[in-house]
């Protein structure tokens, strides 16, 4: 306190926070603005010296005990000014300095020192924050990716899953993919896409949520700092995600495919490759927008199972789309999976013209039985991928909007 005592006689000011300090501490201080439980002032001007002036104003409210001789002042201060005190005495202590002399003076200083001087302009930012927003996007990426590589419970567990569930998939779908005679083989085949995309996506949901909900504390106190916005802190988290699942997909992939016996063409497997990433992608997005649309995890966590067991209930597998009811259809086409293992099937199946077995139909080529049965054309892959890009897009922002406009925090 010493060095801070020589800090001020520079010049400069120095705010502390204190809680009964020594006497010698305590009248090391000029100033002193004291507040009661809830934040209201109960005193607010100079100490004097060996604390006079704070003595006097409290000496002379009426009820108020004298100092003794030798009494640390902050001791007393806080012994006369508590609740049980201005209980005993029928007084408020914010109220009454509300309406002191002390109170008026120093209104009276802020309204003189808040008047600018003739001749001088006010302060003038160009911007809110002291980088633009490309710079701030850079930080905000590089402090995700280093939070994401301190935190290798969450990354060494996805790519653990990843592993392990590709391995179990692609030993229980061994070589479906090339299995095409009967009717049975594409239900199997559209069993095997369903359960490729959707056990591992809904981890991603779940398993992002509390690392957005602890990222999320962070942001608080960093915007309210003035730090960054909202949007370079959302596109940031976006994309190390977004990096990381890029590779979760790959090694996913490079099991699946090849364990499925899908045919090896560059072509399919990017295919195979762009649904299933995008399709993670989504999953990952709907887990972090469900934590900026609520509360806590806890919530956000019982929000996201409901939806998913819509999309796992429209995905097209459980139920095919022409059996869905009509005014639930809707819902089909609104589902996420559904639109992924239609992206799957088609890209892996469409153009194939080999025959297929089907039971009350005689023999259909494969891709007139998808689109027969399943209403599933090849011609229309292109929008099944740009509807993916949508569903992202949309996720983003949502996600981006909850961020920067709602405010969970309650201290």
């Amino acid at each position: 306190m010493r060095t801070v005592r020589n800090t001020v006689d520079t010049g400069r000011t120095v705010v502390c926070t204190i809680h009964q300090p020594s006497i010698d501490i305590f009248e090391a201080f000029d100033e002193l603005l004291l507040m009661k439980r809830g934040g209201q002032i109960i005193y607010g001007g100079p100490l004097g010296l060996h604390s006079q002036k704070l003595i006097e104003y409290f000496e002379a409210i009426p009820g108020v005990p004298k100092i003794k001789d030798g009494y640390n002042p902050a001791t007393w201060m806080l012994e006369i000014s508590s609740p049980a005190v201005e209980s005993q005495l029928g007084v408020d202590f914010a109220e009454l300095y509300n309406k002191s002399e002390l109170y008026q003076r120093n209104q009276e200083l802020i309204k003189e020192l808040s008047t600018p001087l003739p001749g001088t302009e006010d302060l003038y930012f160009p911007a809110k924050y002291s980088q633009s927003f490309i710079t701030q996007c850079k930080a905000c990426f590089w402090k995700q990716k280093m939070s994401y590589w301190r935190n290798p419970q969450y990354n060494v567990v996805r790519f653990f899953m990843t592993i392990t569930v590709g391995i179990i998939f692609g030993l229980i779908f061994w070589k479906k993919g090339d299995k095409t005679e009967s009717e049975q083989d594409l239900i199997n085949l559209v069993g095997a896409m369903y359960t490729t995309i959707f056990f591992l996506g809904a981890t991603n949901t779940n398993a992002v949520q509390p690392v957005v909900a602890i990222e999320r504390t962070v942001f608080y106190r960093e915007r309210a700092a003035g730090m960054y916005s909202a949007l370079p802190y959302a596109i940031a988290q976006v994309a190390i995600e977004f990096i990381y699942v890029a590779i979760q997909t790959l090694i996913y992939s490079l099991i699946v495919f090849s364990m499925m016996g899908f045919v090896w063409h560059a072509d399919k497997f990017l295919w195979f490759y762009y649904f299933v990433c995008i399709s993670f992608v989504y999953f990952t997005l709907y887990g972090m927008m469900t934590v900026a649309l609520t509360p806590n995890h806890q919530i956000a966590a019982i929000v996201m199972s409901f939806f998913l067991m819509f999309w796992n209930m429209f995905a097209g597998f459980l139920i095919r789309k022409s059996q869905i009811p009509i005014w639930w259809r809707w819902f089909y086409w609104a589902s996420p999976p559904a639109w992924t293992i239609y992206g799957l099937l088609t890209s892996q199946l469409g153009d194939k013209d080999t025959p297929i077995a089907v039971p009350g139909s005689g023999t259909l080529s494969v891709r007139h039985y998808l689109e027969k049965q399943m209403g599933y054309h090849y011609n229309f892959l292109g929008e099944v991928a740009v509807a993916h890009v949508v569903f992202v897009l949309v996720f983003l922002f949502v996600f981006a909007y909850g961020i920067r406009y709602l405010n969970f925090q309650t201290r």
